[in-house]
């Protein structure tokens, strides 16, 4: 998972490598591998989890995301729809909610999945926010000569492998 922005000095990331989650994908049969819909879908990651290379940004970040009040980046899948399958690739909508900094909006993405051989399912997408929409005051440094943007893009790869060769919970 990765948060990246700007700043009057230069572009910025933060990235995860761990969370969790679960999802349930569903089947066409026991047989196909046709996915036909996800049923559920959240993922959590600790706020302190997220790194970048400069320990003042990461302070910052904390900082500005309450980390201290609100620890997790939370999201749970409300609905969604397969919107287009080729071959094991699929492009589902996904209406969920969002929370961030003790926020909670309504956010819609496109999510690509792959169904893997190895029963496993990557999930990857790429949503635009805007921290004031979280109700978070884009960092400052120097006295204020120095701000973040307001606008943040998450990317993510999330991983889903099934926990039983029979269940359709991933």
């Amino acid at each position: 998972m990765k948060l990246s922005g700007t700043s009057t000095l230069h572009k910025w990331e933060m990235k995860a490598k761990t969370f969790t989650g679960e999802a349930q994908f569903c089947f066409d049969s026991d047989i196909s591998d046709e996915l036909t819909s996800l049923q559920a879908l959240t993922f959590s990651l600790e706020v302190e989890n997220l790194k970048s290379k400069e320990k003042a940004l990461d302070k910052n970040a904390y900082k500005a995301l309450k980390a201290n009040e609100y620890r997790e980046i939370i999201y749970q899948l409300l609905w969604s729809k397969v919107l287009h399958k080729t071959g094991n690739k699929y492009l589902i909508e996904a209406h969920g909610n969002l929370t961030i900094a003790g926020i909670t909006r309504a956010v819609t993405m496109d999510v690509s999945c792959i169904v893997n051989k190895n029963s496993t399912i990557t999930c990857t997408g790429s949503e635009k926010l805007k921290m004031s929409d979280y109700k978070i005051n884009p960092p400052s440094f120097m006295m204020g000569a120095m701000k973040t943007g307001d606008e943040i893009t998450l990317d993510f790869i999330l991983v889903y492998k099934k926990e039983n060769k029979n269940d359709k919970l991933f």
